[in-house]
């Protein structure tokens, strides 16, 4: 892998430059990095790779003038792969738990290259979560939109409806590690 793959690493990298991950300091551009390599390391092909560095590019950086400058650069499958993994194009964007809820709807239809490249960026998600939650404890539901509920809502319902549209080892440990996030969560609130 070579010539695409590091134009679209050096693609990525330009334009969430200024992004941070949620609630940190950490540069954006490690969680495009891990969802890439999550991808590889499930069988991923060139293209699949590439879309897991450009997943968030046209939800978060740009919406129709990113769409059309992966297709300029990187093709249609490519393209098509970013546009499925983002929840929506619209401009404004619907709330939260609607948009929420149309992608894992649709997630049965996505193609299995949407559903690798969408495994993998959970699980990286999911395990930073954890990984914060047993740091910081229940201040880390203030980063999300979805608060605590909503997050722990997500997560799940997605885990559900990949796990419907069929296993693979990528959609097994996401569901170990959204149990764990669940787990957690029950024993700082039993009933919540």
């Amino acid at each position: 892998m070579a010539g695409r793959f590091e134009d679209a690493l050096v693609f990525a990298a330009q334009l969430h430059r200024e992004q941070r991950r949620k609630g940190s300091n950490v540069p954006y551009v490690s969680h495009l990095l891990a969802v890439s390599s999550l991808v590889m390391e499930h069988g991923g092909d060139e293209d699949q790779a590439i879309a897991a560095l450009l997943h968030d590019a046209i939800e978060d950086q740009g919406g129709p003038r990113a769409r059309d400058e992966i297709q300029r650069l990187f093709g249609e499958r490519v393209t098509r792969i970013v546009e499925g993994c983002t929840d929506s194009q619209a401009d404004p964007r619907p709330p939260w738990r609607a948009r929420k809820e149309t992608f894992i709807a649709g997630i049965g239809q996505k193609s299995p290259s949407v559903k690798l490249v969408c495994a993998a960026d959970k699980l990286h998600n999911a395990r930073c979560v954890l990984g914060d939650y047993r740091t910081l404890g229940e201040e880390v539901w203030q980063r999300f939109v979805g608060g605590r509920e909503g997050t722990l809502w997500y997560y799940k319902a997605l885990v559900n409806a990949l796990i419907q549209s069929g296993r693979t080892p990528l959609v097994d440990e996401l569901e170990r590690v959204v149990a764990e996030i669940g787990r957690l969560a029950d024993k700082v609130h039993p009933h919540g």
